[in-house]
């Protein structure tokens, strides 16, 4: 089973190439133009970094990480993501559990997310009701997603 827990800053490495593998691993339904464009290669050095400092980001860890979740102060989840080989296993709902305990902590009044194809029916499960349905510019591609929120 793996353990969840507040990433570090020395974790920010390791969470840009489990975004990169979960964008690029396993059933998807953005093509593969799509995914290179959304993340041509891992996020990785300072502002990777700072951007995570800002946030709240809870991992999930085995024998490695397998998932992480991050809040801004704000109440919006910016990033949500689990390897092919951990999904299924509640995962997402365990990371979300300790995000929406997080916002409760900091009086967020909702949560606010840009879910993928791939993230949206798992938001859903959850309270999320999408808000609108967009469709965003990726380095000549286009790239399919939904605004969704839930109340607090």
């Amino acid at each position: 089973m793996t353990q969840l827990r507040t990433a570090t800053a020395a974790d920010t490495e390791a969470l840009g190439i489990v975004m990169f593998r979960a964008i690029h691993e396993g059933d998807s339904p953005y093509t593969q133009a799509q995914r290179v464009a959304w993340l041509a290669r891992p996020n990785s050095g300072p502002d990777w970094a700072a951007r995570l400092g800002r946030q709240y980001v809870v991992l999930s860890e085995g024998e490695g990480i397998t998932g992480f979740m991050s809040l801004d102060p704000g109440g919006y989840i910016d990033l949500a993501y689990i390897l092919p080989e951990a999904r299924g296993r509640g995962l997402f709902a365990r990371l979300l559990a300790r995000i929406e305990a997080e916002a409760r902590r900091l009086h967020a009044p909702r949560l606010t997310t840009h879910a993928s194809l791939m993230a949206q029916p798992a938001f859903a499960r959850h309270g999320f009701s999408i808000d609108h349905y967009e469709t965003v510019d990726r380095h000549g591609q286009r790239v399919a997603r939904a605004a969704m929120s839930k109340s607090l």
